[in-house]
């Protein structure tokens, strides 16, 4: 089973704090309606970018897509 990776972009200045933050809704959202995932978590790529992810398995992507709106994804 592959894995995905669902990416938000967080950035300037309050791009840290603003990530961080999202990845309590992340959580919340699949806690909600019990949907699995691997990991919610972000990363500081820069001091004015940060992103914020969850890695879902590819069946239930869709569903996580959908309702969230990534701006982006790759393989896990």
């Amino acid at each position: 089973m592959r894995k995905i990776k669902l990416i938000w972009d967080f950035k300037g200045p309050d791009g840290l704090e603003t990530a961080k933050h999202h990845c309590v809704h992340l959580k919340e959202f699949a806690q909600i309606d019990s949907l699995p995932y691997h990991e919610v978590n972000f990363v500081s790529l820069n001091e004015m970018h940060t992103i914020a992810f969850i890695v879902v398995d590819e069946e239930n992507m869709k569903i996580f897509r959908d309702a969230l709106k990534p701006h982006r994804g790759e393989l896990a």
